[in-house]
């Protein structure tokens, strides 16, 4: 187990323990000594009383004289700790005792020498033997060599002494080993919690700066205190904060420099976009009307009976100008994208109608091609937007059939869990793994070098990522160069509901139907009444709402459909006009506005007003099912 202690216990620590472990061990050594001393100097006091008394008592004990043997143990008990002597003969018989309160039935009542054993058994007992003294006139040798001393003892002198004294002496001297312990224990610690706050204090501090400056508070200093090698990391601390404190300023002074000639490049770069984008849009809209006009000039000439060398010409002048209105259409529909203003509607539908529409529309152009579009049936349905959901297929299959030479494409479904993988397969170039990611950019055409404009401009598939991401749509890509590609759109599952028979429109009779139209532009207002009246209409146009009006008043009717330009000469739009004419001819006035304009706003304003927007060149079948389906809504709302 790793224990996480901080620098001031751990300085605590090493302080603490060498000197408990010395100080317990040195506390140890001199009690125990101490103990010792005691222990014999009461021992040696002993044996200086019993020798005194053996050298005092050899006269009673030659003699046999009890009362003097007795007055000498007595006196022997004024030395502080003796508790009792006994004096024996050489025979070992009791001559004297003194502070022993024992009774025996020995010899005069006093204790034997087993009764004085029995009794010092828990006292310093010791012995002293009683030998005879030489006279100054005796010679201390015998004439066998022998000395004195050797012969036999007179006796001996039992000196007991009482171990409560130096029982309690012992007691003292521990309790006083302890307090010194104690002392030199708290000594210790508050010496050691000193030198840990010297020393963990000034660390603690320069932690707590280095953290304040790891925030970014380069303003932070240590205090400078103490000396050597703290000193020299508070100073070097100081130091580094003072060089991070100027390499940041010198920092904030680059970023603020560079987001200054950021801001001023960001700024240019919108004006210039801004500027693009006008240009755009006015080169846009003046392109769409005279495309407009074509549009309809052509329709309504393929109408009329022409020789086969003209209806050829015809053929390949409609063929052109569809070829431009698709050009036209997929920067319309990337602008669109760009504004935000694509919004999804997600329901439940069916795939097949959907793949049977897409095989009608696109298997004639893949037969003209020498290729095969396989349309694989499906019972699937999912969960999307109809119609931004064709969009993708149509552009997945439009590129297949670009970039397919031979061979043929398929349009499959398989699910897939809780999914359906919707795949569009051809047999064409294939696409190298490196290249893959780029070709969803815009305007990115891998075979396309001289820019063919039957090859579009590359917005495909551009087209294809952002509805898919828009529908929230994953798209898959696999290809090998030489072998095809097969591009694949997950959309979630969705069960399939009770079939039910399409809403059709019923074929509009257009004769007769009287139609109000204002157009500033010549071509496209010449153009388009020309067409209106090719489908029997009955039309009055203008470039003005007031000249509108005039006219209408003049021929005394009153228009069933309002078809008007959105931009106009003067303060007022196409929508002010269509306004203007509910105003007087009713608010159910069926009205469809026509707009060159592809710019965002133009769409939000018809989206407020509900007002149905067709941007120009507007191709004439989807004009007629346009004015179809206002007639048919407002003969439903009639009814």
């Amino acid at each position: 187990m790793k224990l996480n202690w901080d620098i001031r216990t751990r300085v605590l620590i090493v302080a603490l323990v060498p000197t408990i472990v010395l100080g317990l061990l040195l506390t140890t050594l001199l009690t125990f000594s101490r103990l010792n001393d005691l222990e014999e100097a009461l021992s040696q006091r002993g044996q200086a009383t019993a020798r005194q008394l053996a050298s005092a008592a050899e006269y009673g004990l030659f003699s046999g004289n009890r009362d003097v043997l007795q007055r000498l143990a007595a006196s022997a008990l004024e030395s502080a700790d003796i508790y009792g002597v006994a004096i024996y003969d050489r025979d070992s018989n009791l001559m004297a005792v003194a502070g022993l309160q024992v009774h025996s039935t020995a010899t005069a009542g006093l204790p034997s020498k087993a009764d004085v054993m029995a009794i010092s058994s828990q006292m310093l007992r010791i012995v002293e033997p009683v030998r005879h003294a030489p006279s100054l006139d005796e010679d201390p040798y015998t004439l066998t060599g022998e000395t004195l001393n050797q012969y036999q003892p007179l006796g001996e002198v039992v000196v007991l002494i009482s171990r409560e004294t130096l029982d309690t002496r012992k007691r003292n001297q521990i309790v006083t080993a302890m307090l010194m312990l104690v002392l030199v224990l708290a000594g210790s610690i508050g010496l050691a919690v000193l030198m840990s706050r010297s020393v963990s204090t000034p660390i603690q501090r320069i932690a707590a700066a280095m953290s304040d400056i790891g925030s970014g508070d380069l303003a932070t200093r240590v205090p400078i205190e103490g000396r050597g090698s703290l000193r020299q990391l508070a100073e070097g601390v100081n130091e580094m904060a003072a060089h991070l404190s100027v390499a940041r300023g010198n920092m904030e002074q680059r970023i603020a420099a560079a987001t200054l000639q950021l801001r001023e490049r960001t700024e240019e770069a919108e004006r210039a976009n801004l500027a693009k984008s006008r240009f755009l849009a006015a080169a846009s809209h003046d392109l769409r009307q005279p495309m407009h006009a074509l549009g309809l000039f052509i329709a309504d000439l393929s109408r009329k009976e022409h020789t086969e060398d003209t209806r050829m010409l015809i053929e390949r002048i409609a063929a052109s100008a569809e070829a431009m209105e698709n050009l036209l259409d997929s920067l319309l529909d990337i602008s669109k994208l760009d504004a935000g203003v694509v919004n999804s509607n997600p329901r439940s539908f069916a795939l097949g109608p959907l793949f049977e529409r897409i095989g009608a529309d696109y298997g004639h152009a893949a037969k003209e091609r020498g290729l095969r579009l396989r349309v694989r049936p499906t019972k699937l349905w999912i969960h999307s937007d109809p119609m931004l959901f064709e969009r993708i297929l149509i552009n997945l299959v439009g590129n297949a059939l670009r970039y397919t030479l031979r061979g043929a494409i398929m349009l499959t479904a398989r699910r897939r869990g809780d999914h359906v993988l919707v795949e569009v397969r051809d047999s064409g170039i294939g696409i190298a793994p490196e290249n893959q990611a780029s070709i969803f950019v815009e305007f990115v055409q891998l075979e396309n070098p001289a820019r063919d404009r039957s090859k579009g401009l590359g917005l495909g598939l551009a087209i294809v990522r952002r509805l898919a991401d828009l529908l929230y749509h994953p798209i898959t890509l696999r290809s090998e160069p030489g072998r095809g590609s097969v591009f694949g759109v997950v959309a979630p599952i969705a069960p399939a509901e009770a079939s039910q028979e399409p809403v059709l429109l019923h074929e509009q009779n257009f004769i007769g139907r009287i139609v109000a139209m204002v157009d500033d532009d010549a071509l496209a207002q010449e153009s388009l009444a020309g067409l209106l009246r090719a489908w029997g209409c009955f039309v009055v146009a203008s470039d003005s709402l007031p000249d509108l009006l005039a006219a209408l008043e003049e021929l005394e009717v009153e228009p069933e459909i309002m078809v008007s330009d959105f931009r106009l000469p003067g303060e007022h739009t196409g929508l002010d006009i269509i306004a203007e004419m509910r105003n007087r001819f009713g608010a159910d006035l069926p009205a469809l506005l026509l707009s060159g304009d592809t710019g965002p706003d133009t769409l939000r304003l018809a989206t407020a007003q509900r007002v149905p927007l067709l941007h120009k060149p507007v191709r004439p079948a989807k004009l007629r099912a346009a004015l179809a389906h206002l007639l048919q809504h407002a003969a439903e709302r009639s009814v």
